[in-house]
């Protein structure tokens, strides 16, 4: 550690080579000079704009463009930042006219290094953004910052109004569909319906209540229908055996009369006689003899068209019978008409269910679309009129007086540190490199053993007569040296530093041009 830090032996090594050190010293502040001097200026016309929030309130009407104002600086960034936007800006403006084999790579890079966007942060509404563009006058960074400027503006509303208009053709079209999709499903209801108009769910109670009635007015037909059928069963019964339709003999013709008494005679001959005897046999043949006539008289008529007794009643039966047969047919195939539908009219009332469920969705969907369209068509009027947030110009670029770059103060005092860095440098390496013994520690280091004392290298007077007048040579050449590079640089740098100031003095005009371009 004392070796490290014997300061008194380091400026020795100074003293003894200070004229290294001065070199070194001349040199890199030298090069600092030419470097300061030969490096182009880069002058940074700065633009400011301002984000300003929506003049309407969002309670009374909002925008529909829900992005934040950093997210689209960002994209108009990007869109700025493109490669063919870039190309037409250097082209325009002719940035890289004179560089004619430059690859049209190396130009877009070229123009993003110099084009400078400081966006407010993301969490921030409103905000101040900044736009700069580095060119070598004045007038041409005015002039392509301005440009700049004008894109975002024109970016900015593009991408506004485009998304507002974007949200209004998309709710316009959804509308119309949804409107579209009502009609569809109303129509669907109703051909639903009318294909199944008697197994309605509403007319469910109807039917059931409809259905009891008909069975009771079956059961009733069908007694009336049995009771008549029985009575046609007797009169026809009766009128076989008896040829005539009651007991009483009044309205009979005499061959009925007759035969009534012939009857009577065979049946008190029966009880008495046997049925070969004679007497019964001729009774027999005459009831036989006598039947037949009055079937004959009955059947055949006289030959007027009217009808018997018997006749007219079998006939007035008969008649009511086709009618109640007619009207238990009407009633069988009601009963089982009503039967179908009330047995298909759960599936009906589940299929028409879904039908209605479906249109009530797309009504409710249609509302809300409705709505949204409102919201969407104030949103873009707003967005038009430029209600809405929007991006203004608070200080356009003008020519700057001062080039932003390079810092020819900084380069110079940096050229100078550098120079105290290698005397350092040069220090260290040769106290490292040199292995000799110098000092006591380094004889500690080298033999491992601890000198009672220690002689210093006595110099003659012969030697120290040549380092004065080495050292005196030396601060001779670097006191005559140093101003003599230093005019050098300067007088070689003046030609580029009257072109620069000429070219200064000729930016107002073109700056002032540049706007009216715009």
């Amino acid at each position: 550690m004392n070796m490290t830090f014997d300061y008194r032996f380091y400026l020795s090594l100074l003293r003894r080579r200070l004229h290294y050190a001065l070199a070194i010293l001349a040199l890199s502040t030298v090069a600092g000079i030419v470097l300061a001097y030969t490096l182009p200026p880069v002058y940074r016309a700065e633009a400011r704009l301002l984000v300003e929030n929506p003049q309407i309130p969002d309670e009374l009407a909002a925008s529909t463009v829900s992005s934040t104002a950093t997210e689209i600086l960002l994209a108009i960034q990007q869109r700025i930042l493109t490669h063919s936007n870039l190309l037409d800006l250097s082209r325009k403006f002719g940035i890289h006219a004179e560089a004619t084999g430059m690859p049209e790579d190396a130009i877009v890079a070229d123009m993003r290094n110099r084009i400078t966007m400081a966006l407010p942060g993301m969490e921030l509404r409103t905000g101040v953004v900044t736009v700069s563009f580095g060119a070598p006058t004045p007038g041409e960074s005015a002039a392509v910052t301005n440009e700049i400027v004008e894109q975002i503006l024109r970016q900015n509303v593009e991408l506004r109004t485009g998304a507002s208009g974007g949200t209004l053709d998309f709710f316009q079209q959804e509308v119309k569909r949804l409107s579209q999709e009502i009609g569809a499903q109303n129509a669907r209801i109703l051909e639903f319906e009318q294909a199944n108009r008697n197994a309605l769910p509403e007319s469910l109670e109807f039917r059931r209540s409809r259905q009891s009635a008909q069975q009771e007015r079956l059961l009733q037909v069908e007694r009336e229908l049995a009771g008549l059928r029985d009575r046609r069963q007797r009169l026809a019964d009766l009128y076989e055996q008896t040829g005539r339709l009651g007991p009483t003999l009044d309205g009979l013709s005499p061959e009925q009369v007759r035969l009534e008494e012939l009857r009577q005679e065979l049946a008190s001959a029966l009880v008495i006689y046997s049925p070969d005897n004679p007497r019964v046999r001729a009774l027999q043949t005459q009831v036989a003899a006598l039947e037949q006539a009055v079937r004959q008289q009955i059947g055949g008529g006289t030959g007027t068209g009217t009808l018997s007794a018997f006749d007219l009643q079998i006939a007035d039966i008969d008649g009511q019978i086709d009618f109640l047969a007619e009207q238990k047919s009407l009633l069988e195939r009601e009963l089982e008409d009503l039967a179908v539908s009330i047995e298909a009219t759960p599936a009906n009332a589940i299929a028409l269910g879904e039908l209605q469920s479906d249109f009530e969705n797309l009504r409710v969907q249609y509302d809300q679309a409705v709505q949204s369209l409102a919201d969407a068509r104030m949103g873009d009027r707003i967005e038009v009129t430029a209600r809405g947030q929007r991006i203004i110009v608070v200080d356009p670029a003008i020519p700057p007086s001062e080039p932003a770059a390079p810092n020819r103060n900084l380069i110079l005092l940096g050229g100078f540190a550098v120079g105290l860095v290698g005397i350092m440098a040069m220090l260290f390496l040769t106290d490292l490199l040199n292995r000799t013994v110098r000092r006591p520690a380094e004889l500690v280091t080298a033999l491992g053993i601890t000198p009672f004392g220690t002689i210093p290298y006595i110099t003659t007077r012969e030697e120290e007569r040549r380092q004065r007048a080495l050292t005196r040579r030396t601060m001779i050449i670097a006191g005559v040296l140093l101003p003599v590079l230093i005019g050098v640089a300067i007088y070689l740098m003046m030609p580029s530093a009257t072109q620069t100031t000429s070219v200064e003095g000729a930016a107002p005009s073109s700056a002032a041009e540049a706007p009216a371009e715009n």
